[in-house]
């Protein structure tokens, strides 16, 4: 488990989360930057007030000859206070009422608001492996509110102790080597707490929202609902909990796990529903892998380096493939994954939401809405996929070492005569001007040869090369190359052509590598840790768009269809190998040669 550094959490670690405006964007609360916004035009008195945050006395504020004014209290109403900076401070600053409102609402309600978050699902392995763990991680280094309270919900029986015994299970102290992780945990778990109830029961969350009530004792309540939970009881949740159990005075946000339908049909419906009792602000379409500090930093590396974004076109690309690939099968879950497959579990989301940050252009700002249009851009500019530009397989039994693996339909819970795909590739198109030509290649599988997920960027052959008769006839080794590995071994590294030292002309492929592990000690968060801190923010940058949901299906939806209309057979590979021949032989259609056969150190 990894946690953020609380300097990092700061921005949310606060006791007030205010309500999002209707356009989705956060408006930007309390008093310093109240302060620091009116200070160009402010007589002294008002910048007395600003220099008193500074004070030794930090509840005091100083007048111009002087006095102490009285402090400002917060428990006091809301309406008194402003009143008394109204008339005692600021009479004749020009500020209008509303700055002022906007400026002491933060103050005031800073011990009043608590954060209730809510695990729907909280028996199932999903809350206890990554939800609970990250929340803790969070609490361990103060990026929770001073008033938060998590309720595990699910139909199972269970006390609140035997929550904690369970939650507790998952909980580590290896965020790090700092004292009193085990008082910590204590705490955390003191905050923690159970009631059983059916998800389609309106009375059954109305007894939840009682507690809740209890819990938030009287402050102004702000509710994260979790979801995770099947997505054919999602709508039943949703309406029990939007009509029963919806924040009174705060915020109510909703997050929802994948999959989010299996075509545009099933998704669009999924939307509809969901907005009859949550608008599009409310609702947290949660991915994963937009979470993970590599693919969050995508952005970064192109937009702030400028080696990169004069590079970053057809112009000296050649190809960007990206590649999932994991070393075990779907054991224990063959009955969830036959019904979904692996172009809808890994690529139609994961690997297409890195797709549309990596090829996206420069957004108007960091504002979630404004990356989010950028992303939906993108999506909406590629072609649709066809059936020809994909390679389906499914792995089969394989002995290796003396050890025997089972192949997919061998799983009691997958039909024998199963065609759901374990591996596919998929060759894809964007067609605008920075990227018209340029192929995408996607390749995900299961009970492959290792675990992976990376990034591939291969750029175009020197034209003219001077070196060629050095580097040989295989120019594919020559070409400059840059990958960004997601996962495991989080690194970035630039692959380049080198002089061997000696006194021949023998040349050399070279890695500049950036280890992230060998340069920052902190261990990195997990994405649920990210998520959840945005969620209870209110950030979306990292949270799915109905629109971009959409984009994101039309491309799929055909190909899907007629894959399951012909039964189209797939190519079968043994467990622990490389995946299908026809994988190469769809890459070779495009001149391009899949970077990750190449033994790399």
């Amino acid at each position: 488990m990894a946690a953020l550094s609380s300097a990092q959490c700061h921005s949310y670690s606060s006791n007030s989360f205010p309500p999002s405006s209707s356009n989705g964007q956060r408006r930007s609360h309390g008093l310093l930057s109240f302060s620091s916004a009116i200070s160009r035009r402010s007589p002294p008195a008002v910048l007395c007030l600003q220099q008193s945050l500074g004070n030794s006395r930090p509840n005091v504020v100083l007048m111009q000859d002087g006095a102490v004014a009285t402090p400002v209290n917060p428990a006091q109403k809301k309406e008194a206070t402003i009143k008394k900076l109204e008339d005692g401070l600021l009479s004749s600053s020009g500020i209008s009422s509303e700055e002022l409102k906007e400026a002491a609402g933060f103050d005031v309600n800073e011990n009043e608001s608590s954060v209730s978050i809510t695990v729907v699902g909280a028996s199932g392995d999903l809350a206890k492996k990554k939800i609970f763990p990250a929340l803790f991680a969070l609490y361990y280094e103060g990026c929770l509110p001073k008033h938060f309270t998590v309720f595990g919900y699910a139909r199972s029986k269970m006390t609140d102790a035997e929550l904690r015994d369970m939650v507790s299970k998952t909980l580590t102290c290896r965020i790090d080597q700092r004292e009193n992780c085990g008082e910590k945990m204590d705490q955390f778990l003191k905050r923690c707490f159970y009631h059983s109830g059916q998800y389609d029961s309106q009375e059954h969350f109305a007894a939840l929202d009682k507690k809740l009530k209890e819990h938030e004792g009287g402050r102004v309540s702000n509710r994260l609902f979790y979801l995770s939970i099947p997505p054919n009881i999602f709508i039943d949740a949703v309406k029990c909990a939007s009509s029963s159990a919806s924040a009174a005075s705060g915020w109510t946000r909703v997050i929802v796990e994948k999959p989010f339908g299996r075509d545009s049909e099933s998704s669009a419906a999924l939307t509809k529903a969901l907005k009859q009792y949550l608008t599009e602000d409310q609702i947290f379409r949660i991915d994963h892998y937009l979470g993970k500090e590599l693919v969050e930093n995508l952005s970064v590396l192109r937009f702030s380096n400028l080696i990169f974004e004069p590079l970053w076109s057809r112009q000296y690309i050649r190809n960007v493939q990206l590649i999932f690939s994991e070393d075990f099968g779907t054991e224990g879950r063959g009955g969830y994954f036959d019904n979904y497959g692996i172009i809808r579990d890994i690529m139609q989301n994961h690997l297409l939401q890195i797709l549309a940050l990596f090829a996206m252009e420069t957004p108007v700002s960091l504002d979630a809405e404004d990356i989010r249009n950028e992303k939906v851009k993108v999506l909406r500019s590629m072609r649709t996929l066809r059936l020809e530009d994909v390679v389906i397989g499914q792995y089969k039994s394989h002995t290796r070492g003396g050890v025997t693996h089972p192949g997919y339909t061998d799983d009691k819970t997958v039909p024998k005569d199963s065609v759901t795909p374990t591996f596919a590739a998929a060759a894809l198109f964007i067609d605008n001007a920075r990227w018209d030509g340029v192929p995408f290649l996607m390749k995900a599988g299961k009970a492959l040869h290792n675990r992976r997920a990376e990034i591939r960027v291969q750029f175009r052959h020197v034209p003219g090369n001077l070196y060629n008769r050095n580097i040989g006839t295989d120019l594919d080794q020559a070409t400059n190359e840059l990958v960004i590995r997601v996962q495991p071994d989080e690194a970035i590294y630039l692959k380049i052509n080198n002089k061997v030292p000696g006194l021949g002309m023998r040349l050399d492929r070279s890695n500049l590598n950036l280890l992230y592990s060998t340069r920052y000690s902190k261990e990195i968060p997990d994405a649920y840790e990210r998520l959840l801190l945005d969620a209870i923010g209110g950030e979306r940058r990292l949270f799915i768009r109905s629109d971009e949901l959409d984009a994101a299906w039309s491309l799929f939806t055909p190909v899907l269809k007629e894959l399951e209309e012909k039964r189209t057979i797939p190519e079968y590979y043994p467990y622990g190998s490389r995946g299908p021949v026809g994988a190469h032989y769809l890459a070779a259609r495009y001149k391009v040669r899949w970077g990750d056969l190449g033994i790399e150190q």
